[in-house]
């Protein structure tokens, strides 16, 4: 697959031509909300094929015109989009869980991209998005990041709150990073905690809350009892698909943080998303804890 032409670090909102429609292939949490109120600002009404059990009709985005499917209908997702008038498609929001296979409608549609959804499973989660996203270019569609719409959701490099890491964050921050990357080129997950400048928990499964919510149950044992401070850290993972999965953090992000005891959160400028950043870094402040973009390492 090429390389996107328009990646996250730099990137402006994205020029949308006459016509188009944007589909927002939507899972749960705030992202999905804030693309299609970016993409109502600019004149475009985007429509919500929501994902049933994330995205939430009675939300925001039941104001748009919307459906809802299931994983196990997947087969119908190219029926729908292309019904729908659908000429660009933004995946957004988190999927938690895998389609239940003995459950799976099968028709045509499902049976095409079957072989590749094995194939690319095999290869863990980021596998399977580069295959979502390669179906849905080659049936026409242009794939684009949430990032693209709503560019001000990316974190900007420095210090983004009042307090600033001090020298010992900043060894648990570098610890964390590479910790990350490794991780993220195992196809893993995008996060790591380092207390006393060593990696001590990494994202697995559970994801970036469970991450943090392991590090408050271990703040008691062993070599941790007594120590204090800490950094997470987010980043994308080595030759990520930029569209989609970008590393987030939001206010649950802050507050697992502040619960486990940490110092702050580090993420990669330009290749991360703050979700509702400005209340993200108010309520940092007021926890006392920093939030920092990383400049872009030259692993991507």
């Amino acid at each position: 697959m090429t390389t996107p032409t328009t990646k996250a670090e730099g990137a402006g909102r994205l020029q949308l031509p006459p016509g188009a429609k944007v589909g927002i292939i939507a899972g749960g949490g705030k992202l999905p909300i804030d693309v299609a109120n970016g993409l109502d600002e600019l004149g475009h009404k985007p429509f919500i094929l929501m994902v049933q059990g994330e995205a939430l009709p009675e939300s925001e985005l039941g104001q748009f015109e919307h459906e809802v499917l299931s994983l196990e209908n997947l087969g119908s997702l190219i029926g729908i989009l292309k019904r729908r008038g659908t000429t660009h498609v933004v995946l957004a929001g988190e999927i938690k869980r895998r389609p239940r296979l003995g459950a799976m409608r099968f028709n045509l549609g499902l049976l095409a991209i079957v072989p590749l959804v094995i194939s690319a499973l095999a290869r863990g989660d980021d596998g399977l998005l580069k295959v979502v996203v390669r179906g849905l270019e080659a049936r026409g569609f242009t794939v684009v990041g949430a990032h693209q719409i709503v560019p001000n959701l990316t974190a900007s490099e420095g210090a983004l709150t009042r307090v600033a890491p001090s020298k010992a964050d900043w060894m648990d921050i570098e610890a964390a990073h590479k910790a990350a990357l490794a991780i993220g080129a195992l196809d893993i997950g995008q996060g790591a905690v380092a207390i006393g400048g060593r990696a001590i928990a990494l994202e697995g499964i559970e994801g970036t809350d469970g991450l943090l919510e392991r590090v408050k149950d271990l703040r008691g044992h062993g070599r941790l009892a007594g120590k204090a401070g800490g950094v997470l850290v987010k980043c994308a993972k080595p030759e990520q698909e930029l569209r989609v999965d970008l590393p987030s953090i939001g206010i649950q992000t802050v507050e697992g943080a502040y619960a486990a005891g940490l110092a702050g959160i580090a993420v990669e400028a330009g290749r991360s998303l703050i979700l509702d950043s400005s209340a993200v870094i108010s309520r940092a402040d007021a926890l006392g804890l920093f939030v920092v973009g990383l400049p872009t390492g030259e692993h991507s």
